[in-house]
Protein backbone atom coordinates (compact mmCIF):
# COMPACT_ATOMS: atom_id res chain seq x y z
CA UNK A 1 0.00 0.00 0.00
CA UNK A 2 1.52 3.03 -0.90
CA UNK A 3 1.15 6.24 0.87
CA UNK A 4 1.90 10.05 -0.68
CA UNK A 5 0.78 12.57 -2.98
CA UNK A 6 -0.01 12.15 -7.05
CA UNK A 7 -0.21 15.39 -9.28
CA UNK A 8 -3.10 14.82 -11.44
CA UNK A 9 -4.63 15.99 -14.47
CA UNK A 10 -8.13 17.29 -14.32
CA UNK A 11 -10.00 17.04 -18.14
CA UNK A 12 -12.54 19.80 -18.86
CA UNK A 13 -16.48 18.08 -17.55
CA UNK A 14 -15.40 16.05 -14.84
CA UNK A 15 -15.43 17.37 -11.07
CA UNK A 16 -12.65 17.27 -8.66
CA UNK A 17 -14.27 14.92 -6.76
CA UNK A 18 -14.88 12.67 -9.90
CA UNK A 19 -10.92 12.54 -10.38
CA UNK A 20 -11.04 11.33 -6.30
CA UNK A 21 -13.17 8.90 -7.31
CA UNK A 22 -11.66 7.23 -10.36
CA UNK A 23 -8.55 6.93 -8.25
CA UNK A 24 -10.10 5.09 -5.38
CA UNK A 25 -11.78 2.75 -7.91
CA UNK A 26 -8.59 2.13 -9.47
CA UNK A 27 -5.82 1.65 -6.40
CA UNK A 28 -9.12 0.11 -4.60
CA UNK A 29 -9.00 2.17 -1.18
CA UNK A 30 -11.26 4.92 0.02
CA UNK A 31 -8.59 7.10 1.34
CA UNK A 32 -8.39 9.32 -1.30
CA UNK A 33 -8.83 13.18 -1.34
CA UNK A 34 -7.70 16.68 -3.44
CA UNK A 35 -5.80 19.58 -2.20
CA UNK A 36 -7.89 22.26 -3.93
CA UNK A 37 -10.88 22.14 -5.94
CA UNK A 38 -10.98 22.91 -9.76
CA UNK A 39 -13.75 23.96 -11.19
CA UNK A 40 -15.56 21.70 -14.00
CA UNK A 41 -15.19 23.77 -17.21
CA UNK A 42 -11.70 23.91 -16.02
CA UNK A 43 -8.77 21.69 -16.36
CA UNK A 44 -5.06 21.27 -15.22
CA UNK A 45 -3.07 19.84 -11.92
CA UNK A 46 -5.28 18.95 -9.38
CA UNK A 47 -2.90 17.51 -5.53
CA UNK A 48 -4.64 13.91 -4.93
CA UNK A 49 -3.64 12.39 -1.41
CA UNK A 50 -3.37 8.90 -1.09
CA UNK A 51 -3.86 6.92 2.03
CA UNK A 52 -1.56 8.99 4.57
CA UNK A 53 -0.97 11.13 2.06
CA UNK A 54 -4.29 12.59 2.35
CA UNK A 55 -3.24 13.83 6.12
CA UNK A 56 -0.61 16.52 4.39
CA UNK A 57 -2.94 17.70 1.74
CA UNK A 58 -3.96 21.08 4.08
CA UNK A 59 -0.26 22.06 3.16
CA UNK A 60 -0.81 22.17 -0.72
CA UNK A 61 -3.55 24.20 -0.25
CA UNK A 62 -1.43 26.70 0.67
CA UNK A 63 0.59 26.98 -2.23
CA UNK A 64 0.81 29.71 -5.08
CA UNK A 65 -0.95 28.42 -8.23
CA UNK A 66 -0.29 29.30 -11.67
CA UNK A 67 -3.50 29.79 -14.32
CA UNK A 68 -3.78 30.39 -18.36
CA UNK A 69 -7.06 31.94 -19.21
CA UNK A 70 -8.94 33.10 -21.59
CA UNK A 71 -12.02 35.66 -21.22
CA UNK A 72 -15.05 37.54 -23.26
CA UNK A 73 -15.47 41.08 -22.36
CA UNK A 74 -18.80 42.11 -22.52
CA UNK A 75 -20.16 38.57 -22.22
CA UNK A 76 -22.16 38.33 -18.23
CA UNK A 77 -23.22 35.14 -17.16
CA UNK A 78 -24.16 34.13 -13.72
CA UNK A 79 -21.49 31.75 -12.71
CA UNK A 80 -18.67 34.15 -14.49
CA UNK A 81 -17.87 31.33 -16.63
CA UNK A 82 -19.16 30.06 -20.27
CA UNK A 83 -21.61 26.89 -18.55
CA UNK A 84 -23.80 29.86 -16.85
CA UNK A 85 -27.09 31.71 -18.26
CA UNK A 86 -26.19 34.66 -20.39
CA UNK A 87 -27.60 37.26 -17.93
CA UNK A 88 -26.54 40.40 -20.41
CA UNK A 89 -24.41 41.09 -23.28
CA UNK A 90 -22.65 44.69 -24.08
CA UNK A 91 -20.61 46.46 -26.29
CA UNK A 92 -16.92 46.30 -24.90
CA UNK A 93 -15.27 49.81 -26.86
CA UNK A 94 -11.96 49.57 -24.81
CA UNK A 95 -8.91 50.32 -26.53
CA UNK A 96 -6.19 47.00 -26.42
CA UNK A 97 -3.94 49.56 -24.06
CA UNK A 98 -6.91 50.06 -22.05
CA UNK A 99 -7.85 46.73 -21.87
CA UNK A 100 -4.42 45.76 -20.67
CA UNK A 101 -4.15 48.52 -18.12
CA UNK A 102 -7.35 46.83 -16.76
CA UNK A 103 -5.60 43.99 -16.20
CA UNK A 104 -2.37 44.94 -14.73
CA UNK A 105 -3.66 47.08 -12.57
CA UNK A 106 -5.07 44.02 -10.59
CA UNK A 107 -1.32 43.01 -9.46
CA UNK A 108 -0.88 43.08 -5.93
CA UNK A 109 -3.82 42.43 -3.16
CA UNK A 110 -6.91 43.57 -3.35
CA UNK A 111 -10.90 42.46 -1.99
CA UNK A 112 -12.34 39.46 -4.19
CA UNK A 113 -15.61 38.53 -3.96
CA UNK A 114 -16.25 34.71 -4.19
CA UNK A 115 -18.29 33.53 -6.80
CA UNK A 116 -21.77 32.65 -5.78
CA UNK A 117 -21.58 29.08 -7.88
CA UNK A 118 -18.66 28.16 -6.38
CA UNK A 119 -16.94 25.38 -3.90
CA UNK A 120 -17.04 27.81 -1.06
CA UNK A 121 -19.20 26.98 1.76
CA UNK A 122 -21.78 28.58 3.83
CA UNK A 123 -22.66 27.60 6.96
CA UNK A 124 -21.97 23.87 5.86
CA UNK A 125 -23.55 24.10 2.47
CA UNK A 126 -21.79 24.52 -1.02
CA UNK A 127 -22.35 28.07 -2.92
CA UNK A 128 -22.58 26.49 -5.94
CA UNK A 129 -25.89 24.49 -4.52
CA UNK A 130 -27.54 27.30 -2.65
CA UNK A 131 -27.34 29.49 -6.17
CA UNK A 132 -29.24 26.30 -7.79
CA UNK A 133 -32.10 26.44 -5.00
CA UNK A 134 -32.07 30.37 -5.73
CA UNK A 135 -30.70 31.13 -2.73
CA UNK A 136 -27.41 33.36 -3.56
CA UNK A 137 -25.45 33.98 -0.81
CA UNK A 138 -23.37 37.31 -0.87
CA UNK A 139 -19.95 36.17 0.83
CA UNK A 140 -18.16 39.02 2.56
CA UNK A 141 -14.68 40.04 0.20
CA UNK A 142 -11.65 38.34 0.92
CA UNK A 143 -8.36 39.65 0.08
CA UNK A 144 -6.16 37.75 -2.40
CA UNK A 145 -2.86 38.53 -4.22
CA UNK A 146 -2.18 38.56 -7.57
CA UNK A 147 1.71 37.92 -8.01
CA UNK A 148 2.11 38.67 -11.54
CA UNK A 149 0.04 38.43 -15.16
CA UNK A 150 1.93 37.99 -17.66
CA UNK A 151 1.73 36.81 -21.51
CA UNK A 152 -1.94 38.80 -22.21
CA UNK A 153 -3.09 38.30 -25.41
CA UNK A 154 -5.97 40.22 -26.96
CA UNK A 155 -8.17 38.97 -29.82
CA UNK A 156 -11.02 41.43 -30.74
CA UNK A 157 -13.12 40.31 -27.34
CA UNK A 158 -11.33 37.31 -26.45
CA UNK A 159 -8.56 37.82 -24.11
CA UNK A 160 -6.19 35.72 -22.45
CA UNK A 161 -3.54 35.77 -19.60
CA UNK A 162 -1.18 34.21 -17.42
CA UNK A 163 -1.30 35.07 -13.78
CA UNK A 164 0.33 33.71 -10.48
CA UNK A 165 -1.82 33.68 -7.71
CA UNK A 166 -2.45 33.39 -3.34
CA UNK A 167 -4.71 30.17 -2.57
CA UNK A 168 -8.44 31.28 -2.95
CA UNK A 169 -8.16 33.63 -5.73
CA UNK A 170 -11.35 32.83 -7.66
CA UNK A 171 -10.48 33.06 -11.56
CA UNK A 172 -13.74 33.90 -12.75
CA UNK A 173 -13.88 36.27 -10.56
CA UNK A 174 -10.65 38.24 -11.52
CA UNK A 175 -11.94 37.78 -14.77
CA UNK A 176 -15.08 39.63 -13.84
CA UNK A 177 -13.52 42.44 -12.08
CA UNK A 178 -11.41 43.26 -14.90
CA UNK A 179 -14.17 43.60 -17.00
CA UNK A 180 -16.49 45.52 -14.52
CA UNK A 181 -13.19 47.85 -14.67
CA UNK A 182 -13.69 48.29 -18.25
CA UNK A 183 -17.34 48.80 -17.96
CA UNK A 184 -18.81 46.01 -19.61
CA UNK A 185 -17.87 42.94 -17.55
CA UNK A 186 -16.04 39.33 -18.64
CA UNK A 187 -16.67 35.95 -18.28
CA UNK A 188 -14.09 33.06 -18.57
CA UNK A 189 -14.35 30.92 -21.11
CA UNK A 190 -11.22 28.64 -20.94
CA UNK A 191 -9.03 27.87 -17.71
CA UNK A 192 -5.92 25.95 -16.60
CA UNK A 193 -4.22 25.09 -14.16
CA UNK A 194 -0.84 24.94 -15.17
CA UNK A 195 0.64 24.79 -11.52
CA UNK A 196 0.51 24.29 -7.26
CA UNK A 197 3.22 25.43 -5.87
CA UNK A 198 6.14 23.32 -8.08
CA UNK A 199 4.09 20.49 -9.19
CA UNK A 200 2.90 21.66 -13.08
CA UNK A 201 1.02 20.61 -15.78
CA UNK A 202 3.44 18.87 -17.65
CA UNK A 203 4.47 15.76 -14.87
CA UNK A 204 0.76 15.19 -14.05
CA UNK A 205 -1.12 12.02 -15.17
CA UNK A 206 -4.82 11.54 -16.43
CA UNK A 207 -5.98 8.85 -13.95
CA UNK A 208 -9.20 8.93 -16.60
CA UNK A 209 -6.84 7.20 -19.11
CA UNK A 210 -4.06 5.59 -16.85
CA UNK A 211 -4.13 1.92 -15.83
CA UNK A 212 -3.55 1.46 -11.85
CA UNK A 213 -0.47 0.30 -12.02
CA UNK A 214 0.85 3.56 -13.92
CA UNK A 215 -1.54 5.69 -10.79
CA UNK A 216 0.51 3.84 -8.61
CA UNK A 217 4.10 3.77 -9.99
CA UNK A 218 3.51 8.18 -10.23
CA UNK A 219 2.14 8.66 -6.40
CA UNK A 220 5.45 10.60 -4.61
CA UNK A 221 5.66 9.13 -1.24
CA UNK A 222 5.42 10.43 1.81
CA UNK A 223 9.39 11.23 2.57
CA UNK A 224 9.39 12.97 -1.08
CA UNK A 225 6.33 15.18 0.12
CA UNK A 226 6.33 19.33 2.06
CA UNK A 227 10.12 19.53 0.67
CA UNK A 228 9.67 23.04 1.29
CA UNK A 229 9.14 22.00 5.43
CA UNK A 230 12.37 21.77 7.67
CA UNK A 231 13.94 18.70 8.54
CA UNK A 232 15.06 17.11 11.39
CA UNK A 233 16.94 13.29 12.28
CA UNK A 234 16.08 11.49 15.43
CA UNK A 235 18.13 9.14 16.79
CA UNK A 236 16.82 5.16 15.19
CA UNK A 237 15.62 3.82 18.97
CA UNK A 238 13.49 6.92 19.00
CA UNK A 239 11.11 5.39 16.01
CA UNK A 240 8.86 3.47 18.35
CA UNK A 241 8.13 6.38 21.13
CA UNK A 242 7.78 8.79 18.45
CA UNK A 243 5.14 6.41 16.43
CA UNK A 244 3.27 5.85 19.95
CA UNK A 245 2.72 9.62 20.63
CA UNK A 246 6.07 10.55 22.62
CA UNK A 247 6.74 14.14 22.41
CA UNK A 248 10.27 15.02 20.98
CA UNK A 249 13.38 16.23 23.24
CA UNK A 250 15.91 17.23 22.54
CA UNK A 251 18.38 14.21 23.24
CA UNK A 252 16.29 12.59 20.62
CA UNK A 253 17.48 14.61 17.96
CA UNK A 254 20.71 13.83 15.66
CA UNK A 255 20.22 16.57 13.26
CA UNK A 256 18.34 19.39 11.98
CA UNK A 257 17.55 21.87 9.57
CA UNK A 258 17.25 25.72 10.51
CA UNK A 259 13.44 26.13 11.69
CA UNK A 260 11.54 29.01 13.64
CA UNK A 261 9.37 28.65 16.64
CA UNK A 262 6.37 28.10 15.42
CA UNK A 263 7.17 26.61 12.51
CA UNK A 264 6.26 23.24 11.29
CA UNK A 265 8.73 20.54 10.64
CA UNK A 266 9.46 16.78 8.97
CA UNK A 267 10.61 14.21 11.89
CA UNK A 268 12.62 11.57 10.00
CA UNK A 269 14.23 8.48 11.21
CA UNK A 270 18.16 7.55 10.24
CA UNK A 271 16.34 5.02 7.92
CA UNK A 272 14.76 8.46 6.11
CA UNK A 273 11.33 7.33 6.97
CA UNK A 274 8.88 9.94 7.91
CA UNK A 275 7.50 9.46 11.36
CA UNK A 276 5.54 13.05 11.87
CA UNK A 277 4.90 16.85 11.54
CA UNK A 278 5.59 18.70 14.38
CA UNK A 279 5.77 22.33 15.65
CA UNK A 280 8.65 23.66 17.21
CA UNK A 281 8.62 24.72 20.56
CA UNK A 282 12.30 26.62 20.20
CA UNK A 283 14.27 28.35 17.38
CA UNK A 284 16.49 25.98 15.99
CA UNK A 285 19.10 28.66 16.61
CA UNK A 286 18.50 28.13 20.94
CA UNK A 287 19.05 24.33 20.76
CA UNK A 288 22.75 24.38 20.17
CA UNK A 289 22.21 26.47 23.62
CA UNK A 290 20.18 23.65 25.95
CA UNK A 291 22.82 20.84 24.81
CA UNK A 292 25.24 23.06 25.94
CA UNK A 293 23.65 23.60 29.39
CA UNK A 294 22.45 19.89 29.05
CA UNK A 295 19.01 20.82 29.27
CA UNK A 296 16.77 17.95 27.78
CA UNK A 297 13.44 20.00 27.10
CA UNK A 298 10.86 19.25 24.52
CA UNK A 299 11.61 20.79 21.53
CA UNK A 300 9.16 19.63 19.18
CA UNK A 301 5.50 19.14 19.54
CA UNK A 302 4.31 16.28 17.61
CA UNK A 303 1.04 17.83 15.22
CA UNK A 304 0.82 14.09 12.72
CA UNK A 305 2.31 10.41 12.85
CA UNK A 306 2.76 8.75 10.18
CA UNK A 307 2.74 4.53 10.90
CA UNK A 308 2.97 3.60 7.48
CA UNK A 309 4.90 0.23 8.23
Amino acid sequence: MKHGILVAYKPKGPTSHDVVDEVRKKLKTRKVGHGGTLDPFACGVLIIGVNQGTRILEFYKDLKKVYWVKMRLGLITETFDITGEVVEERECNATEEEIREAIFSFVGEYDQVPPAYSAKKHKGERLYKLAREGKIINLPPKRVKIFKIWDVNVEGRDVSFRAEVSPGTYIRSLCMDIGYKLGCGATAVELVRESVGSYTIEESLNVFEAAPEEIENRIIPLEKCLEWLPRVVVHQESTKTILNGSQIHLEMLKEWDGFKKGEVVRVFNEEGQLLALAEAERNSSFLETLRKHERNERVLTLRKVFNTR
